[in-house]
């Protein structure tokens, strides 16, 4: 990028302040330094007739050299007076550095900068400015803001983080913001930049996907897989509607693998609305709402959720994976704590690393842990996210709500619930986890749910205060950045939450069924591990080679359900997974739980495990949710 302005007509010996104040001002603007200032005499640039400046014509005469350059700086030349202006800053406007600030603090900064600037860092001092002088953008400068907060567990005030460009002003900002700090520098010891050396030959894993270690990895598991003669479970072609049944290979199944709770994918109502949305909206919004994309659907859908779930409102968005990812990592940064439960979903966990937040898991379901934890470490950080799940996808059991919200208001964190699910399944009338055990939806401060559950859908959504989702409509990544929810997604959905108000016996069915099938199974002597009358039902068979055959012979059957296999979980926590629907008749349950039991005979009767009561808790701990 290259900048030509034309002066005033005044004589003028010294430019530099000149140039260093359009390279600040460039960056700053429009988050692009300036590789080159050229500074021409006034009414010397190329212009037409009319006085438009002719670009093209401009920059051929700066690669020519006959523009009639008064004062440049060109970044890609020697910094020898005779070449380029020299931008120090004047007299006035040198960086005074507090005389508090220990040399210790100053090199830690300069430190922070190394490893965001690599080899851009040069020779750094003080009077350094990170924006003009290196040349980083707003991300890099807020990853090195970000590493300093790392470092002395505290944050910069928002103000401050825009008037902060040098070195030395980075430091005075630590000294004046921060408190007292000698602890944690007394602690730090230079990290060292590592770097290849430009000889070096570059492996052939660093740029070929076939040759990847984690690549690798995934064949050689596939090879485990096959070298057990059974078909591999995975990407099995589903050839009709997913309800209660399913159709693979033209083989009518009862299906257990499709979290179609309460019926609504498939249902003609929902189809319909879907159908008329396309016809008026078409395909795609083609845009991202905020520009564009907006729909009367859209808002349609978000004060109906937030209606249903009992709060201000809600905001939707195309994945529910992004939802937790795109929420927990824009809300929270730096010099902040996420706790949450240790059987969290995966995007709740790839959204706290995305957030640069501390994360700390305690036991599932444990909310004295998380107490004892919070009194001994609140006071460390700015702000705290509990988050707990309305329904443990994996295991099918719940939280005791009412205590993590006494362990959130005691401790004054903010607590987030994932009702991906609950919503439409647990509570009379499906409004999730909150109807469940009578509390307040508004007691909780962030409820996210998904749209391809109980809502037939695609998409998540965020519910809470309308200042929480007006935020997130102007900043969030994933919201901000990518399209809108589709016409037809947006309209399912809304068809789903109007069709679940109107008709709650779907909610009464699909827990009558949750109930009726825990209770066949335990009654055969299946381990259901931490199952408690939710859609989600485990039978734990803890070992993998027998899960993937019990899955085998259940499909040999006509009944599908799939498997859950190391590593996606330990091994002594492999099973098979089923998801209960509104759909399913009690004969499809006991059809499915007798074959169950009588194949897991043939395997190993000594899984069958008839207990009184909740079976044996399965070996649970810490393990990772598909």
């Amino acid at each position: 990028l290259i900048v030509v302005a034309e002066t005033e007509r005044k004589r003028r010996e010294d430019w530099s302040d000149v140039i260093q104040a359009i390279r600040h001002d460039v960056t700053a603007e429009h988050d692009v330094p300036p590789d080159g200032i050229v500074l021409v005499r006034f009414g010397s640039i190329p212009k037409t007739s009319s006085g438009k400046i002719q670009r093209h014509a401009c920059r051929n005469s700066f690669l020519d050299g006959s523009l009639k350059t008064i004062a440049s700086w060109l970044a890609w030349e020697d910094n020898s007076p005779s070449q380029v202006v020299v931008t120090k800053p004047t007299a006035q406007a040198e960086v005074e550095i507090d005389g508090d600030v220990s040399p210790a603090l100053l090199e830690l900064v300069m430190g922070k900068v190394r490893e965001v600037a690599r080899e851009r860092a040069g020779e750094l001092s003080g009077q350094t400015n990170i924006v003009t002088d290196l040349g980083l953008d707003s991300l890099e400068r807020l990853q090195i803001a970000n590493s300093i907060e790392e470092v002395f567990g505290k944050r910069f005030p928002e103000e401050v983080l825009q008037e902060i460009e040098t070195v030395a002003q980075v430091a005075n900002a630590v000294q004046d913001h921060f408190g007292d700090i000698s602890a944690q520098l007394g602690q730090v010891s230079p990290k060292p930049i590592s770097s290849r050396s430009t000889r070096a030959e570059i492996p052939e894993s660093d740029y070929s996907f076939a040759l990847m270690p984690e690549y690798v990895r995934l064949q050689k598991t596939k090879k485990l897989l096959a070298s057990t003669g059974l078909p591999n479970p995975y990407f099995s072609v589903h050839e009709s509607v997913t309800n209660d049944t399913t159709t693979i290979g033209g083989r009518e199944m009862i299906s257990w693998s499709s979290y179609n709770y309460i019926g609504m994918s498939g249902d003609p109502a929902v189809v319909k609305a879907s159908q008329e949305a396309v016809e008026k909206y078409g395909t795609s919004v083609s845009a991202s709402r905020l520009v564009s994309g907006e729909k009367p659907l859209h808002r349609e859908l978000e004060q109906g959720i937030a209606d249903f779930i009992g709060v201000e409102d809600s905001i939707t968005y195309v994945g529910g994976h992004s939802t937790n990812e795109s929420t927990i990592g824009h809300l929270f940064g730096s010099g902040d704590l996420i706790v949450h439960d240790s059987l969290s979903h995966n995007s709740i966990i790839q959204g706290s690393i995305l957030s640069g937040a501390r994360r700390r898991p305690f036991k599932h379901n444990d909310w004295r842990e998380l107490d004892e934890i919070l009194s001994e470490v609140r006071h460390e950080y700015r702000r705290v996210l509990v988050v707990v799940e309305g329904v443990y996808s994996m295991d099918g059991d719940f939280p005791d709500l009412p205590k993590f919200i006494e362990v959130k208001k005691r401790h004054r964190t903010f607590l987030m619930v994932d009702e991906a699910h609950s919503i439409g399944t647990m509570g009379e009338h499906g409004r999730g986890v909150s109807e469940h055990f009578g509390v307040d939806a508004r007691e909780v401060d962030i409820w996210m749910g998904t749209l391809s559950k109980s809502f037939g859908s695609c998409g998540g959504y965020i519910a809470g205060t309308k200042e929480l989702v007006e935020y997130l409509k102007y900043t969030s990544p994933g919201f901000v950045y990518s399209v809108g929810l589709s016409p037809a997604n947006a309209a399912a959905a809304l068809a789903a939450l109007r069709l679940l108000e109107d008709e709650p016996e779907r909610v009464a069915r699909v827990q009558h069924n949750s109930r009726f099938f825990l209770q066949e199974a335990r009654k055969r002597g299946l381990d259901t591990g931490l199952g408690n009358n939710t859609p989600v039902v485990p039978v734990i068979i803890g070992n993998s080679l027998h899960a993937l055959q019990l899955s085998y012979q259940l499909f040999e059957r006509a009944i599908n359900v799939q498997p859950i296999l190391y590593p996606a979980v330990e091994e002594a926590a492999a099973r098979l997974r089923f998801f209960i629907s509104s759909t399913h008749t009690d004969e499809q349950i006991i059809q499915t739980v007798q074959a169950v039991a009588e194949e897991v005979e043939k395997i190993d009767p000594g899984y069958l495990k008839f207990e009184s009561g909740t079976t044996q808790t399965a070996n649970s701990i810490q393990r990772t949710k598909i």
